[in-house]
C-alpha cells in the first residue's frame, strides 16, 4: 500500500437480493486477479468468501468478508456482502465504510425486494455504484427488462455501456459499445477474453444502444453537453472520463452484463470498478465533530492528516481472539501505537494489525488513509467507535442499526452450560448490532431478540459449534412495543421517611404521541433551579428504565416526547435514587393516562408463484390478516404479490406456501413498520393467551 498511491485504491462491496449470484462474481474475481487457483463453488461449499460452516451449508452468505486483490496495478479492498434480509446489518455497515458498489442483478428476475433494500442503503451512504445483470445465460433472462426495472422501480438513470450477444443458451458474450467489440470467452475457465469485431446482425443494434448511452452521457455532463452543442468531436476518452464523473456524482449507474457462473463478463466488470468507481481522493473528506469545541471538522484522504478510523464490524475468531475490522479515513495506524477511542473516551492499545483475505490474514506494520484492515487488542471497541489521534479527537458519524422484531428464550442445558452460554451471548451480541440479549424480568428467562427467524436459527447453531454451548430454545416470539395516543401529564412526589435520612422527590412531567418510528425524545423543561442540574440525569434514566421495561402491556414504550416541567427536591432527603425512582413513577402513570395501545412489526413480503396458485396463496395471505398491495407479471407467467403481513402471522409460512404450491412458489420478507394492533386481539397479548 505505501508505493501505491491512493489514486489506485478502491474500496468496492457486491451488494444484490439473495441468490442473484454475488458470491460467485466475487469468486471469479479473486481467481482472474489472481489470488486464487482454483475457482470455488457456492453449492460445492467452496467459495473463499462463505467461509463458515453455516454458510457453505446453506448455500448463502451470512457475513461480510472482506478480501484485498489487485487488477490493472489498483488494489481493490472488496467486499462481499449478505442478501438475505435478516442480515442486513452486514450491508449497512459495509456501505457506511465502502466508497463505491457492484450491484449485482438477477438476469431473470430483475430488480427483486432485497435489491430496492441494498439500492437504498447505498442512498443514504451516498454510495457511487455500477450494474452487473448476471445469469444471462439462464432461461427467461431479459436484459432490456431488467433495465426498465431499474430505472424505474429504482429511481436510477441506468447508461449501458455493454449489451449481451445472445440469450439463454446462446449467451456467447458481449458487445463493448465504448470500443464497439464483440468479447467472448471460448475456454472453460473463461482467463482469456477474446476481442472480436461486431457481428453483421448486431451492429445495427449495437449503433442505436451507443447512440442512446452517447446522449445519455453527454446530458449528465455539463462540459460535454457544451462541445456536443457546439458541435466539436467529443473522444472516447472524453466520454469515459464525463461518465466517470457522473457515476460519482450518484447522476449514472454504468450497467454491464454477463454470466459469472460461465466464466463470462468479469473482466469487463473489473475493469469498469477501476474506471467508474472512486477512489478514496474522489470521496467527498470524512466530515466529523470535535468533541472539545462541538464543532464540525473534515479530514481529508491523506496519510499525513491526524488519525480518523472507523470501528465497522467485531468478529470473534476461534483462533486469535477479538477481530476489529477497521476502515482508515486519514491519517496511519501502526501495530503497537496507543489511539483514542473518543466515542468510550478511553485509549487503546493497537495490538496486531492485519490484512484480511475472507478467514485468512497476515500481519502488516501499518494501515493507510484509504485502507480497510482488521487489528487485535481492542478490548472496549465495538461497531461505530472511532479511533482518533488523542491530540486531535473527530468523532465520525456512527452507524445506526434497525431494532430486532423477532425473540425467543434459551436456556442452557446443564450446570456447565450456563457460564460458557452468557459468554457465547455476549461475544455475539459484541459481533452483532442487531442481536440482542436480555433477562425477562418476571421469568427470569434469558431472551435472545433478532432480524428474524433464519438469524436466530444461526446465532443457536453458531452458540453450539463455535462455543460448545448445549442449549433449548423456546419458540419463536414477536417483538411487540408500546405507544401512547394522547397527550397526558403525572406530578408524582416519592416520599420515604426513615430513622435516619429519608428520601425526597418530587417530578411533573407532560408527555405525547412523537411521529411512528422517532423513537423516544426526552426534553428538560426545567427553569430556576426547581430541580438541581445533578438530578436531571437520574430522572431521565428513571424515565427510559420504566419505559424499557414496558408500562401498560409490559414491551417497551416507543414514539413519545417525554418533557421534564417542573418538580422540588430537599436539601437534606433529596438524592440521585430519588429523583430516579420519582421518574419512573411518573411515567407509569403518565402512560397510563395517555391511552396506551399496542404496536406489532408488520412486514413488506412479496410471494412468486406459478398462475394456477394464485387463488391458494392470495387467500392464504389474507387469512394471515395480511393486506395485498399489488401484483405483477413475471417472466413465464409467475405471479408476484406483494404485501402487507403482522409478523407474527408469518410463522410458519415457508412451509405452507410449499405445500399449496407443490414446492414451485418462494416469497422474500422484511420489515417495514410497527402498527396498532386491533383491540380485541392486544388483550388476548396482554392476557398472555397470544405468544
Amino acid at each position: 500500500m505505501s508505493d501505491k498511491s491512493l489514486e489506485h485504491v478502491r474500496n468496492i462491496g457486491v451488494i444484490a437480493h439473495i441468490d442473484a449470484g454475488k458470491t460467485t462474481t466475487t469468486e471469479r474475481i479473486l481467481y482472474y486477479t489472481g489470488m486464487t487457483h482454483r475457482m470455488g463453488e457456492v453449492h460445492d461449499g467452496t467459495t473463499v468468501t462463505d467461509w463458515m460452516d453455516q454458510e457453505r451449508e446453506r448455500g448463502i452468505t451470512i457475513t461480510a468478508a472482506a478480501i484485498q486483490t489487485t487488477w490493472n496495478d489498483h488494489i481493490i479492498n472488496l467486499i462481499d456482502t449478505p442478501g438475505h434480509i435478516d442480515f442486513t446489518a452486514e450491508v449497512q455497515r459495509s456501505l457506511r465504510v465502502l466508497d463505491g458498489g457492484v450491484v449485482v442483478f438477477d438476469g431473470v428476475a430483475g430488480v427483486e425486494p432485497q435489491s430496492e433494500t441494498v439500492w437504498r442503503q447505498a442512498d443514504r451512504y451516498r454510495v457511487p455504484r455500477i450494474c452487473f445483470i448476471n445469469k444471462m445465460d439462464r432461461m427467461g433472462a431479459d436484459f432490456y427488462r431488467c433495465l426498465d426495472m431499474i430505472r424505474n422501480r429504482l429511481g436510477a438513470n441506468p447508461i449501458v455501456i455493454q449489451i449481451p450477444w445472445g440469450a439463454e443458451s446462446d449467451f456467447k458474450g458481449v458487445i463493448d459499445l465504448l470500443s464497439m467489440e464483440a468479447i467472448t470467452w471460448e475456454d472453460q475457465l473463461g482467463a482469456e477474453p477474446e476481442h472480436l469485431p461486431i457481428p453483421e446482425e448486431l451492429r445495427e443494434q449495437a449503433n442505436e444502444a451507443w447512440q442512446l448511452a452517447f446522449e445519455s452521457i453527454v446530458e449528465a455532463d455539463d462540459f460535454l453537453t457544451e462541445k456536443y452543442l457546439s458541435e466539436e468531436p467529443i473522444s472516447i476518452e472524453e466520454t469515459k472520463a464525463a461518465l466517470r464523473r457522473a457515476t460519482l456524482a450518484g447522476k449514472a449507474q454504468p450497467v454491464l452484463c454477463g454470466s459469472a457462473l460461465r466464466n463470462k463478463g468479469v473482466q469487463p466488470l473489473l475493469d469498469a470498478v477501476v474506471d467508474y468507481l472512486p477512489s478514496p481522493l474522489d470521496v467527498p473528506p470524512i466530515e466529523g465533530l470535535n468533541p472539545r469545541t462541538e464543532e464540525s471538522e473534515s479530514r481529508p484522504a491523506s496519510d499525513s492528516e491526524p488519525l480518523s478510523a472507523l470501528i465497522f464490524k467485531i468478529v470473534t475468531d476461534p483462533y486469535v481472539g477479538r477481530l476489529a475490522y477497521f476502515r482508515v479515513y486519514s491519517g496511519v495506524i501502526r501495530a503497537g501505537s496507543t489511539y483514542l477511542n473518543i466515542t468510550k473516551d478511553q485509549r487503546e492499545r493497537v495490538g496486531r494489525v492485519l490484512r484480511m483475505f475472507a478467514d485468512r490474514r497476515e500481519d502488516v506494520e501499518e494501515v493507510r488513509a484509504g485502507d480497510i484492515a482488521a487489528t487485535l487488542g481492542l478490548k472496549n471497541t465495538f461497531t461505530g467507535d472511532t479511533l482518533c489521534d488523542p491530540n486531535h479527537p473527530i468523532l465520525l458519524e456512527s452507524i445506526t442499526f434497525p431494532e430486532p422484531v423477532i425473540q425467543v428464550a434459551v436456556e442452557p442445558k446443564t450446570k456447565a452450560d450456563q457460564s460458557k452460554l452468557s459468554d457465547a451471548l455476549q461475544k455475539l451480541a459484541e459481533e452483532d448490532p442487531t442481536f440482542q440479549v436480555h433477562v425477562d424480568d418476571q421469568t427470569g428467562q434469558t431472551i435472545i431478540a433478532g432480524m428474524g427467524e433464519l438469524h436466530l436459527e444461526i446465532i443457536v447453531d453458531r452458540m453450539k459449534r463455535e462455543f460448545k454451548v448445549g442449549c433449548n430454545v423456546g419458540k419463536p416470539r414477536v417483538a411487540y412495543r408500546e405507544t401512547i395516543t394522547r397527550p397526558a401529564t403525572a406530578d408524582v412526589t416519592f416520599k420515604r421517611q426513615t430513622g435516619g435520612k429519608g428520601q425526597y422527590a418530587r417530578v411533573k412531567i407532560e408527555i405525547e404521541p412523537n411521529k411512528p418510528g422517532e423513537g423516544y425524545v426526552f426534553e428538560d423543561l426545567i427553569r430556576g433551579g426547581t430541580i438541581p442540574r445533578e438530578f436531571i440525569k437520574p430522572t431521565e434514566e428513571g424515565i427510559r428504565e420504566a419505559m424499557m421495561s414496558g408500562i401498560a402491556f409490559g414491551y417497551p414504550v416507543v414514539d413519545v416526547i417525554v418533557r421534564l416541567v417542573d418538580g422540588a427536591w430537599h436539601e437534606v432527603d433529596s438524592s440521585e435514587m430519588a429523583f430516579k425512582v420519582a421518574g419512573s413513577m411518573a411515567v407509569k402513570e403518565a402512560v397510563t393516562r395517555g391511552g396506551p395501545v399496542l404496536l406489532e412489526p408488520v412486514m413488506s413480503v412479496e410471494a412468486i408463484t406459478p398462475e394456477e396458485y394464485l387463488g391458494a396463496v392470495q387467500g392464504n395471505i389474507s387469512a394471515r390478516r395480511g393486506q395485498i398491495s399489488s401484483m405483477d407479471v413475471h417472466p413465464g407467467g409467475a405471479q408476484a404479490i406483494k404485501a402487507i403481513v403482522p409478523l407474527s402471522e408469518m410463522f410458519g409460512y415457508a412451509t405452507d406456501l410449499r405445500s399449496m404450491s407443490q414446492g414451485r412458489a418462494n416469497f422474500t420478507m422484511e420489515f417495514a413498520r410497527y402498527e396498532r394492533i386491533p383491540d380485541k386481539l392486544a388483550e388476548s397479548i396482554a392476557r398472555g393467551e397470544v405468544a
